[in-house]
């Protein structure tokens, strides 16, 4: 078998990867600026070559068949070990230049920005690639090896990821500035578990570090709604609709404007961290080790909490 593969070459492996990504020959195509023939004669041939099929109709799309979905795998690692041999040889030239793929939870981006523009302050050579998206999907790209690393809560058990804590991330309870508790100095615990709360999905950190922390009190949470993004719990919350627990860093515009506040719920702030997740195995080229110490070291002076 080892000696079939040495026949498949990096364009086939990008092709697998396009058809794969587009569930079409005829959008692959287009995506890596061939013809579709080329494309189906392409997968044609490793078929040929491994005597399994790689892709089956399901209906009008091109699905990967489990043989298909295997031969993705290694094709995404081998196209990101070869992206990562040509930065190192890069850098071994001299080349002041680089390039940097972050993936980030949504609630991260109210304060990364800034981090990144600090780092691009010092490395204005570097290239930097920036996906938002929510926890599974951050999971997603670090098992499919196609980031360099997160900025996440902290990775669950299992999948093979290394967490550097970073930056502390204080949840706190938020209500509009007329609700009958904003004006209290000490709330109990027990007192906002009977409020209706607009929630984060079920798969969200925020969320589950919420329930298991209501829980470790002997309380359940009391969900009214639920938002996949915490922009739309903040929006909700100043209609009126219900309470809200989000990240410190999130509010700090709603803060100020006083269109929210922070209810002195005790046993509040959750505190939880930021952390860079990447695999186990990763191999960093020196750029992306050099963000990632950056982010470590810089990331407290960079970054202040709003004032509440």
């Amino acid at each position: 078998m080892r000696v079939v593969f040495m026949h498949i070459s990096l364009k086939q492996f990008k092709i697998i990867e396009a058809v794969v990504d587009y569930n079409s020959y005829t959008e692959a195509a287009k995506a890596l600026y061939m013809t579709q023939p080329a494309v189906s004669m392409q997968i044609k041939q490793i078929e040929g070559q491994l005597g399994l099929q790689l892709f089956e109709r399901s209906g009008k799309q091109i699905k990967a068949t489990e043989a298909g979905k295997e031969l993705l795998h290694y094709a995404r690692n081998i196209r990101q070990q070869m992206e990562e041999a040509k930065t190192v040889l890069e850098e071994l030239k001299g080349l002041k230049r680089g390039k940097l793929h972050l993936t980030m939870a949504s609630t991260a981006s109210y304060f990364a920005p800034r981090l990144l523009a600090a780092f691009h302050h010092q490395y204005p050579g570097v290239k930097v690639t920036l996906d938002v998206t929510n926890r599974s999907g951050l999971l997603d790209a670090l098992d499919n090896n196609t980031t360099d690393m997160a900025i996440m809560g902290r990775p669950p058990e299992g999948h093979a990821l290394t967490g550097i804590p970073f930056l502390d991330n204080p949840l706190v309870v938020i209500a509009w500035p007329e609700h009958p508790l904003a004006c209290s100095d000490s709330i109990p615990l027990s007192d906002v578990a009977d409020e209706s709360f607009i929630v984060r999905e079920a798969a969200s950190g925020t969320r589950m570090a919420t329930e298991r922390y209501f829980s470790e009190h002997r309380l359940s949470l009391t969900p009214g709604m639920e938002m996949n993004r915490s922009e739309a719990i903040k929006q909700a919350v100043m209609a009126e609709l219900g309470l809200g627990i989000v990240s410190l860093h999130t509010i700090e515009m709603e803060l100020t404007l006083k269109r929210l506040v922070i209810l002195k719920v005790e046993d509040f702030p959750i505190m939880r961290h930021w952390y860079i997740v990447h695999r186990n195995n990763k191999r960093f080229a020196a750029i992306q080790k050099v963000f990632r110490d950056f982010a470590v070291s810089e990331s407290r002076s960079l970054l202040q909490f709003p004032a509440y």
